[in-house]
């Protein structure tokens, strides 16, 4: 069973923890308050009870004869009932097998035989709380001693005087005590709850600015610092955080350095490449026109010259675009065209229309505004790399449905291969720049930025790309763009060119 929200939280189990101390401790007091005055009630009435009774027997007793008879006990017993005024106590005087009591045949239930015992085999008084019939009562046994010819020492008479007094006058007292700790306890504990809410505020408000400052740094405000009071544990942690802080702020501001002049590099040598490179492509271009009248040998070498110089172009062009993606100079020109078109057109300059299996709208059925020339560089790239590193039939689909965040309209384009898909661990990294799923394999025909630019080049439309594994086999990559101002059938007609 799950606890609570709030027990689960800082706040809520401070809050109780507060609260259980302060009524344990509350209870605890209230509790050892009510004994220590019952207590005090009950000694107090005791001993003043033990006093009186005492006086009385040894003033009645002292004119007495030994051994003394019947009548003897009966009124020594009745004298000592009557010398108090409240009328309440009731006595038993008791010698050898003889006992009389001040109230005729009174049983004198309240006496215990252990007591009779006590009485008989000591000299000093005896008292007991007793609770017979629902009364509480307090009961004392005094042995009757005389003095003997040594100072100080008396031996019994075997006299002995018992009182039963009634403790219902003391009981309520008690039971008077028992709405005083309640009424005293209450406030107790609401004072109780009003300091675990401030020690509670007071040892969150620092956790509180520590969770803010957190997520501040978080989201990018590396300056964020806490301001650090006291000496306490607390202090030393926020101590803590300004310096991991910095530390970060550091580092970071570092690697940003370092990464802004990477950038530039890149950029810087992608341009300075641009013009050397045009020329060997032109030179290239002329060698491979008259490879047919070089030797085998020469005519190899030429034509390896020219498709690696080709590779270095490409690669050079994709470095240049990336650095302008990165650099936040890449825009997009919109253009109100017809989607499927585009598509055709990609595929037709390339010479993949033969090849590639397309489910595309009929003329005019699917426009949108986006950027031409970065669409075709989306749809090239994604062709591209099914039919290098896929097998064939390749197919795409392009498509439009509703955008779930916006309600507008989207055009979906998904490229399908026929291949062996993309190993689990290589998916979450397909758009990773110069990322290789196959560490051994050092050379590949692409640049290793296609499918990085093409992310860029659809990030920067505003839509998503994603790339998966079909349910029978093969990699399949699902772009969705935002359409725009353009205009669309809810649903066009497709035609399929296998």
């Amino acid at each position: 069973m799950k606890a609570p929200p709030l027990l689960r939280g800082l706040r809520g189990r401070l809050l109780t923890a507060f609260l259980l101390v302060a009524a344990v401790a509350t209870l605890t007091t209230g509790a050892l308050t009510f004994r220590e005055a019952r207590t005090g009630v009950l000694q107090q009435s005791q001993d003043t009870v033990i006093g009186q009774f005492r006086d009385h027997v040894n003033d009645l007793a002292a004119g007495l004869s030994f051994p003394p008879n019947q009548a003897q006990l009966a009124a020594l017993a009745t004298d000592v009932a009557r010398s108090e005024p409240s009328g309440n106590w009731r006595v038993m005087a008791t010698y050898d097998h003889l006992s009389a009591t001040s109230s005729p045949k009174d049983p004198f239930d309240e006496l215990r035989p252990a007591m009779r015992t006590a009485v008989r085999s000591r000299t000093a008084t005896v008292f007991q709380r007793v609770t017979t019939n629902g009364r509480p009562a307090l009961v004392i046994g005094l042995p009757v001693t005389f003095g003997t010819s040594l100072p100080n020492v008396s031996e019994p008479s075997g006299l002995a005087v018992f009182l039963t007094v009634p403790q219902t006058t003391e009981l309520s007292y008690v039971q008077a005590l028992v709405p005083a700790v309640e009424r005293a306890t209450v406030p107790a504990l609401v004072l109780a709850v009003l300091l675990a809410l401030l020690a509670a505020r007071g040892v969150l408000r620092p956790v509180r600015a520590l969770r803010g400052a957190t997520r501040s740094i978080a989201e990018g405000h590396l300056d964020t610092r806490l301001a650090v009071n006291g000496t306490d544990e607390l202090a030393d942690l926020s101590r803590t955080f300004n310096e991991t802080a910095a530390a970060l702020e550091g580092t970071v501001a570092e690697l940003r350095r370092m990464e802004a002049r990477a950038r530039r590099f890149a950029a810087d040598v992608s341009h300075e490449l641009r013009t050397p490179l045009a020329a060997t492509l032109a030179v290239t271009d002329i060698l491979d026109q008259n490879a047919a009248h070089l030797d085998p040998n020469t005519a190899t070498a030429v034509r390896l010259i020219s498709e690696e110089t080709v590779k270095l172009a490409r690669l050079v062009e994709d470095l240049m675009e990336i650095s302008r993606f990165d650099a936040g100079a890449a825009g997009l020109n919109l253009d109100d065209i017809d989607l499927a078109e585009s598509v055709r057109r990609t595929l037709t300059n390339r010479a993949w229309l033969e090849t590639v299996d397309t489910q595309l709208p009929l003329p005019g059925a699917l426009r949108g505004r986006v950027d031409p020339r970065r669409l075709d560089v989306i749809v090239a790239n994604l062709v591209g790399n099914a039919l290098r590193h896929g097998e064939l039939p390749v197919r795409l689909r392009l498509s439009v449905e509703d955008h779930p965040g916006t309600g507008g309209r989207q055009a979906v384009i998904e490229v399908l291969d026929s291949g062996p898909g993309i190993p689990d661990s290589v998916l979450p990294h397909v758009f990773d720049r110069f990322y290789k799923s196959d560490t051994a394999r050092t050379r590949t025909e692409g640049s290793g930025l296609g499918l990085a630019i093409t992310a860029e080049n659809v990030h920067l439309h505003g839509g998503t790309i994603r790339a998966a594994n079909g349910p029978e086999g093969g990699a399949v990559f699902t772009v969705e763009l935002p359409l725009g101002q353009g205009e669309s059938d809810p649903e066009p007609a497709m035609e399929s060119h296998p």
